[in-house]
């Protein structure tokens, strides 16, 4: 696999060309996408015979870790305001339609929407990756517009919109776009459905549990934990999502078990549910609840 500094050098050099965006993305991408690509990798060398794609391929590799850094520098974009609302909008179309951004300053959107156009195994990735992508920044708008309104969400509510805004729909896409996953023809199995949203719905709980402090010593309220003290403050918020928690991991692993999806779909789902013992409790500045600045951000 690519050494991480020449990847990571690769995704700061893309990432210059986009208003707004920090070291912080490129790094917290490069290091989340090995977490990922690791897990799954023997995986994804037994898949090699049929499609062809080199599970240690550096475009590949390098237009993954790409896409993750998108995803969080969107979601900055919107949390953080690092660009005007106007650039934004601009931005979001680009990247939701596979067109230039018609404003300045946002180059590489249409880059990383070309060359993933140009490697996806199956066309219908590609399409359904940029529906993605519309349905990750809408999320977004929703939840940052909620936590900043008058009127709070319910519980249900909040959690509907999150499944979108932990973005693991998107993560999920782009690899089966780049290594040829079969996504788009296991979408039609109702039962590959469900998991995807049990997967998210367990990775927003779970980044909400982990995040919370910090969320809350920086007033961000686009939290599950924060929101539920907000509308029940005698509420024991952290049983409940711990047990919400619980019980979406058990429903998720009796799905598993009883449908046997292809390489590498079991070990992916495995990663992904393992997130926050082996990703966030490593990072250095994201998702670290005592790590100094920022606020705790979704996706991955």
């Amino acid at each position: 696999m690519i050494q991480t500094e020449r990847a990571l050098q690769q995704v700061l050099e893309w990432g210059r060309t986009l208003t707004g965006f920090a070291d912080e993305h490129a790094v917290e991408a490069v290091r989340g996408g090995q977490y990922i690509l690791q897990r799954i990798h023997p995986s994804l060398r037994d898949t090699s015979a049929r499609t062809g794609r080199d599970p240690q391929e550096e475009t590949l590799i390098v237009a993954f870790y790409r896409e993750l850094a998108l995803l969080f520098w969107l979601d900055d974009c919107n949390d953080l305001g690092l660009i005007a609302p106007e650039q934004l909008a601009a931005v979001e179309q680009a990247l939701g339609q596979g067109v230039p951004c018609a404003l300045p300053g946002f180059e590489g959107c249409a880059v990383l929407r070309a060359s993933l156009a140009a490697l996806a195994y199956d066309r219908r990735d590609y399409a359904q990756l940029l529906h993605d992508t519309r349905c990750y920044c809408a999320a977004l708008r929703a939840g940052h517009a909620q936590a900043a309104g008058a009127e709070r969400w319910s519980y249900a509510e909040y959690l509907h919109n999150g499944i979108d805004s932990i973005a693991y729909a998107n993560v999920f896409c782009c690899l089966s776009l780049l290594w040829g996953l079969d996504m788009a023809t296991l979408r039609a199995r109702p039962a590959f459905r469900q998991v995807l949203r049990l997967i998210s719905a367990i990775g927003r709980l779970q980044n909400d549990l982990h995040g919370r402090d910090k969320d809350r010593s920086a007033d961000e309220a686009d939290n599950a934990a924060i929101l539920l003290l907000q509308r029940y403050p005698a509420m024991p918020v952290m049983e409940f999502l711990n047990d919400e928690l619980a019980g979406h991991t058990r429903m998720l692993h009796r799905v598993m078990a009883e449908e046997r999806f292809p390489a590498p779909w079991g070990p992916l789902i495995e990663a992904m549910a393992a997130i926050r013992a082996q990703y966030y409790q490593t990072s250095t500045s994201r998702y670290r609840s005592d790590a100094a600045g920022g606020g705790q951000r979704a996706p991955a």
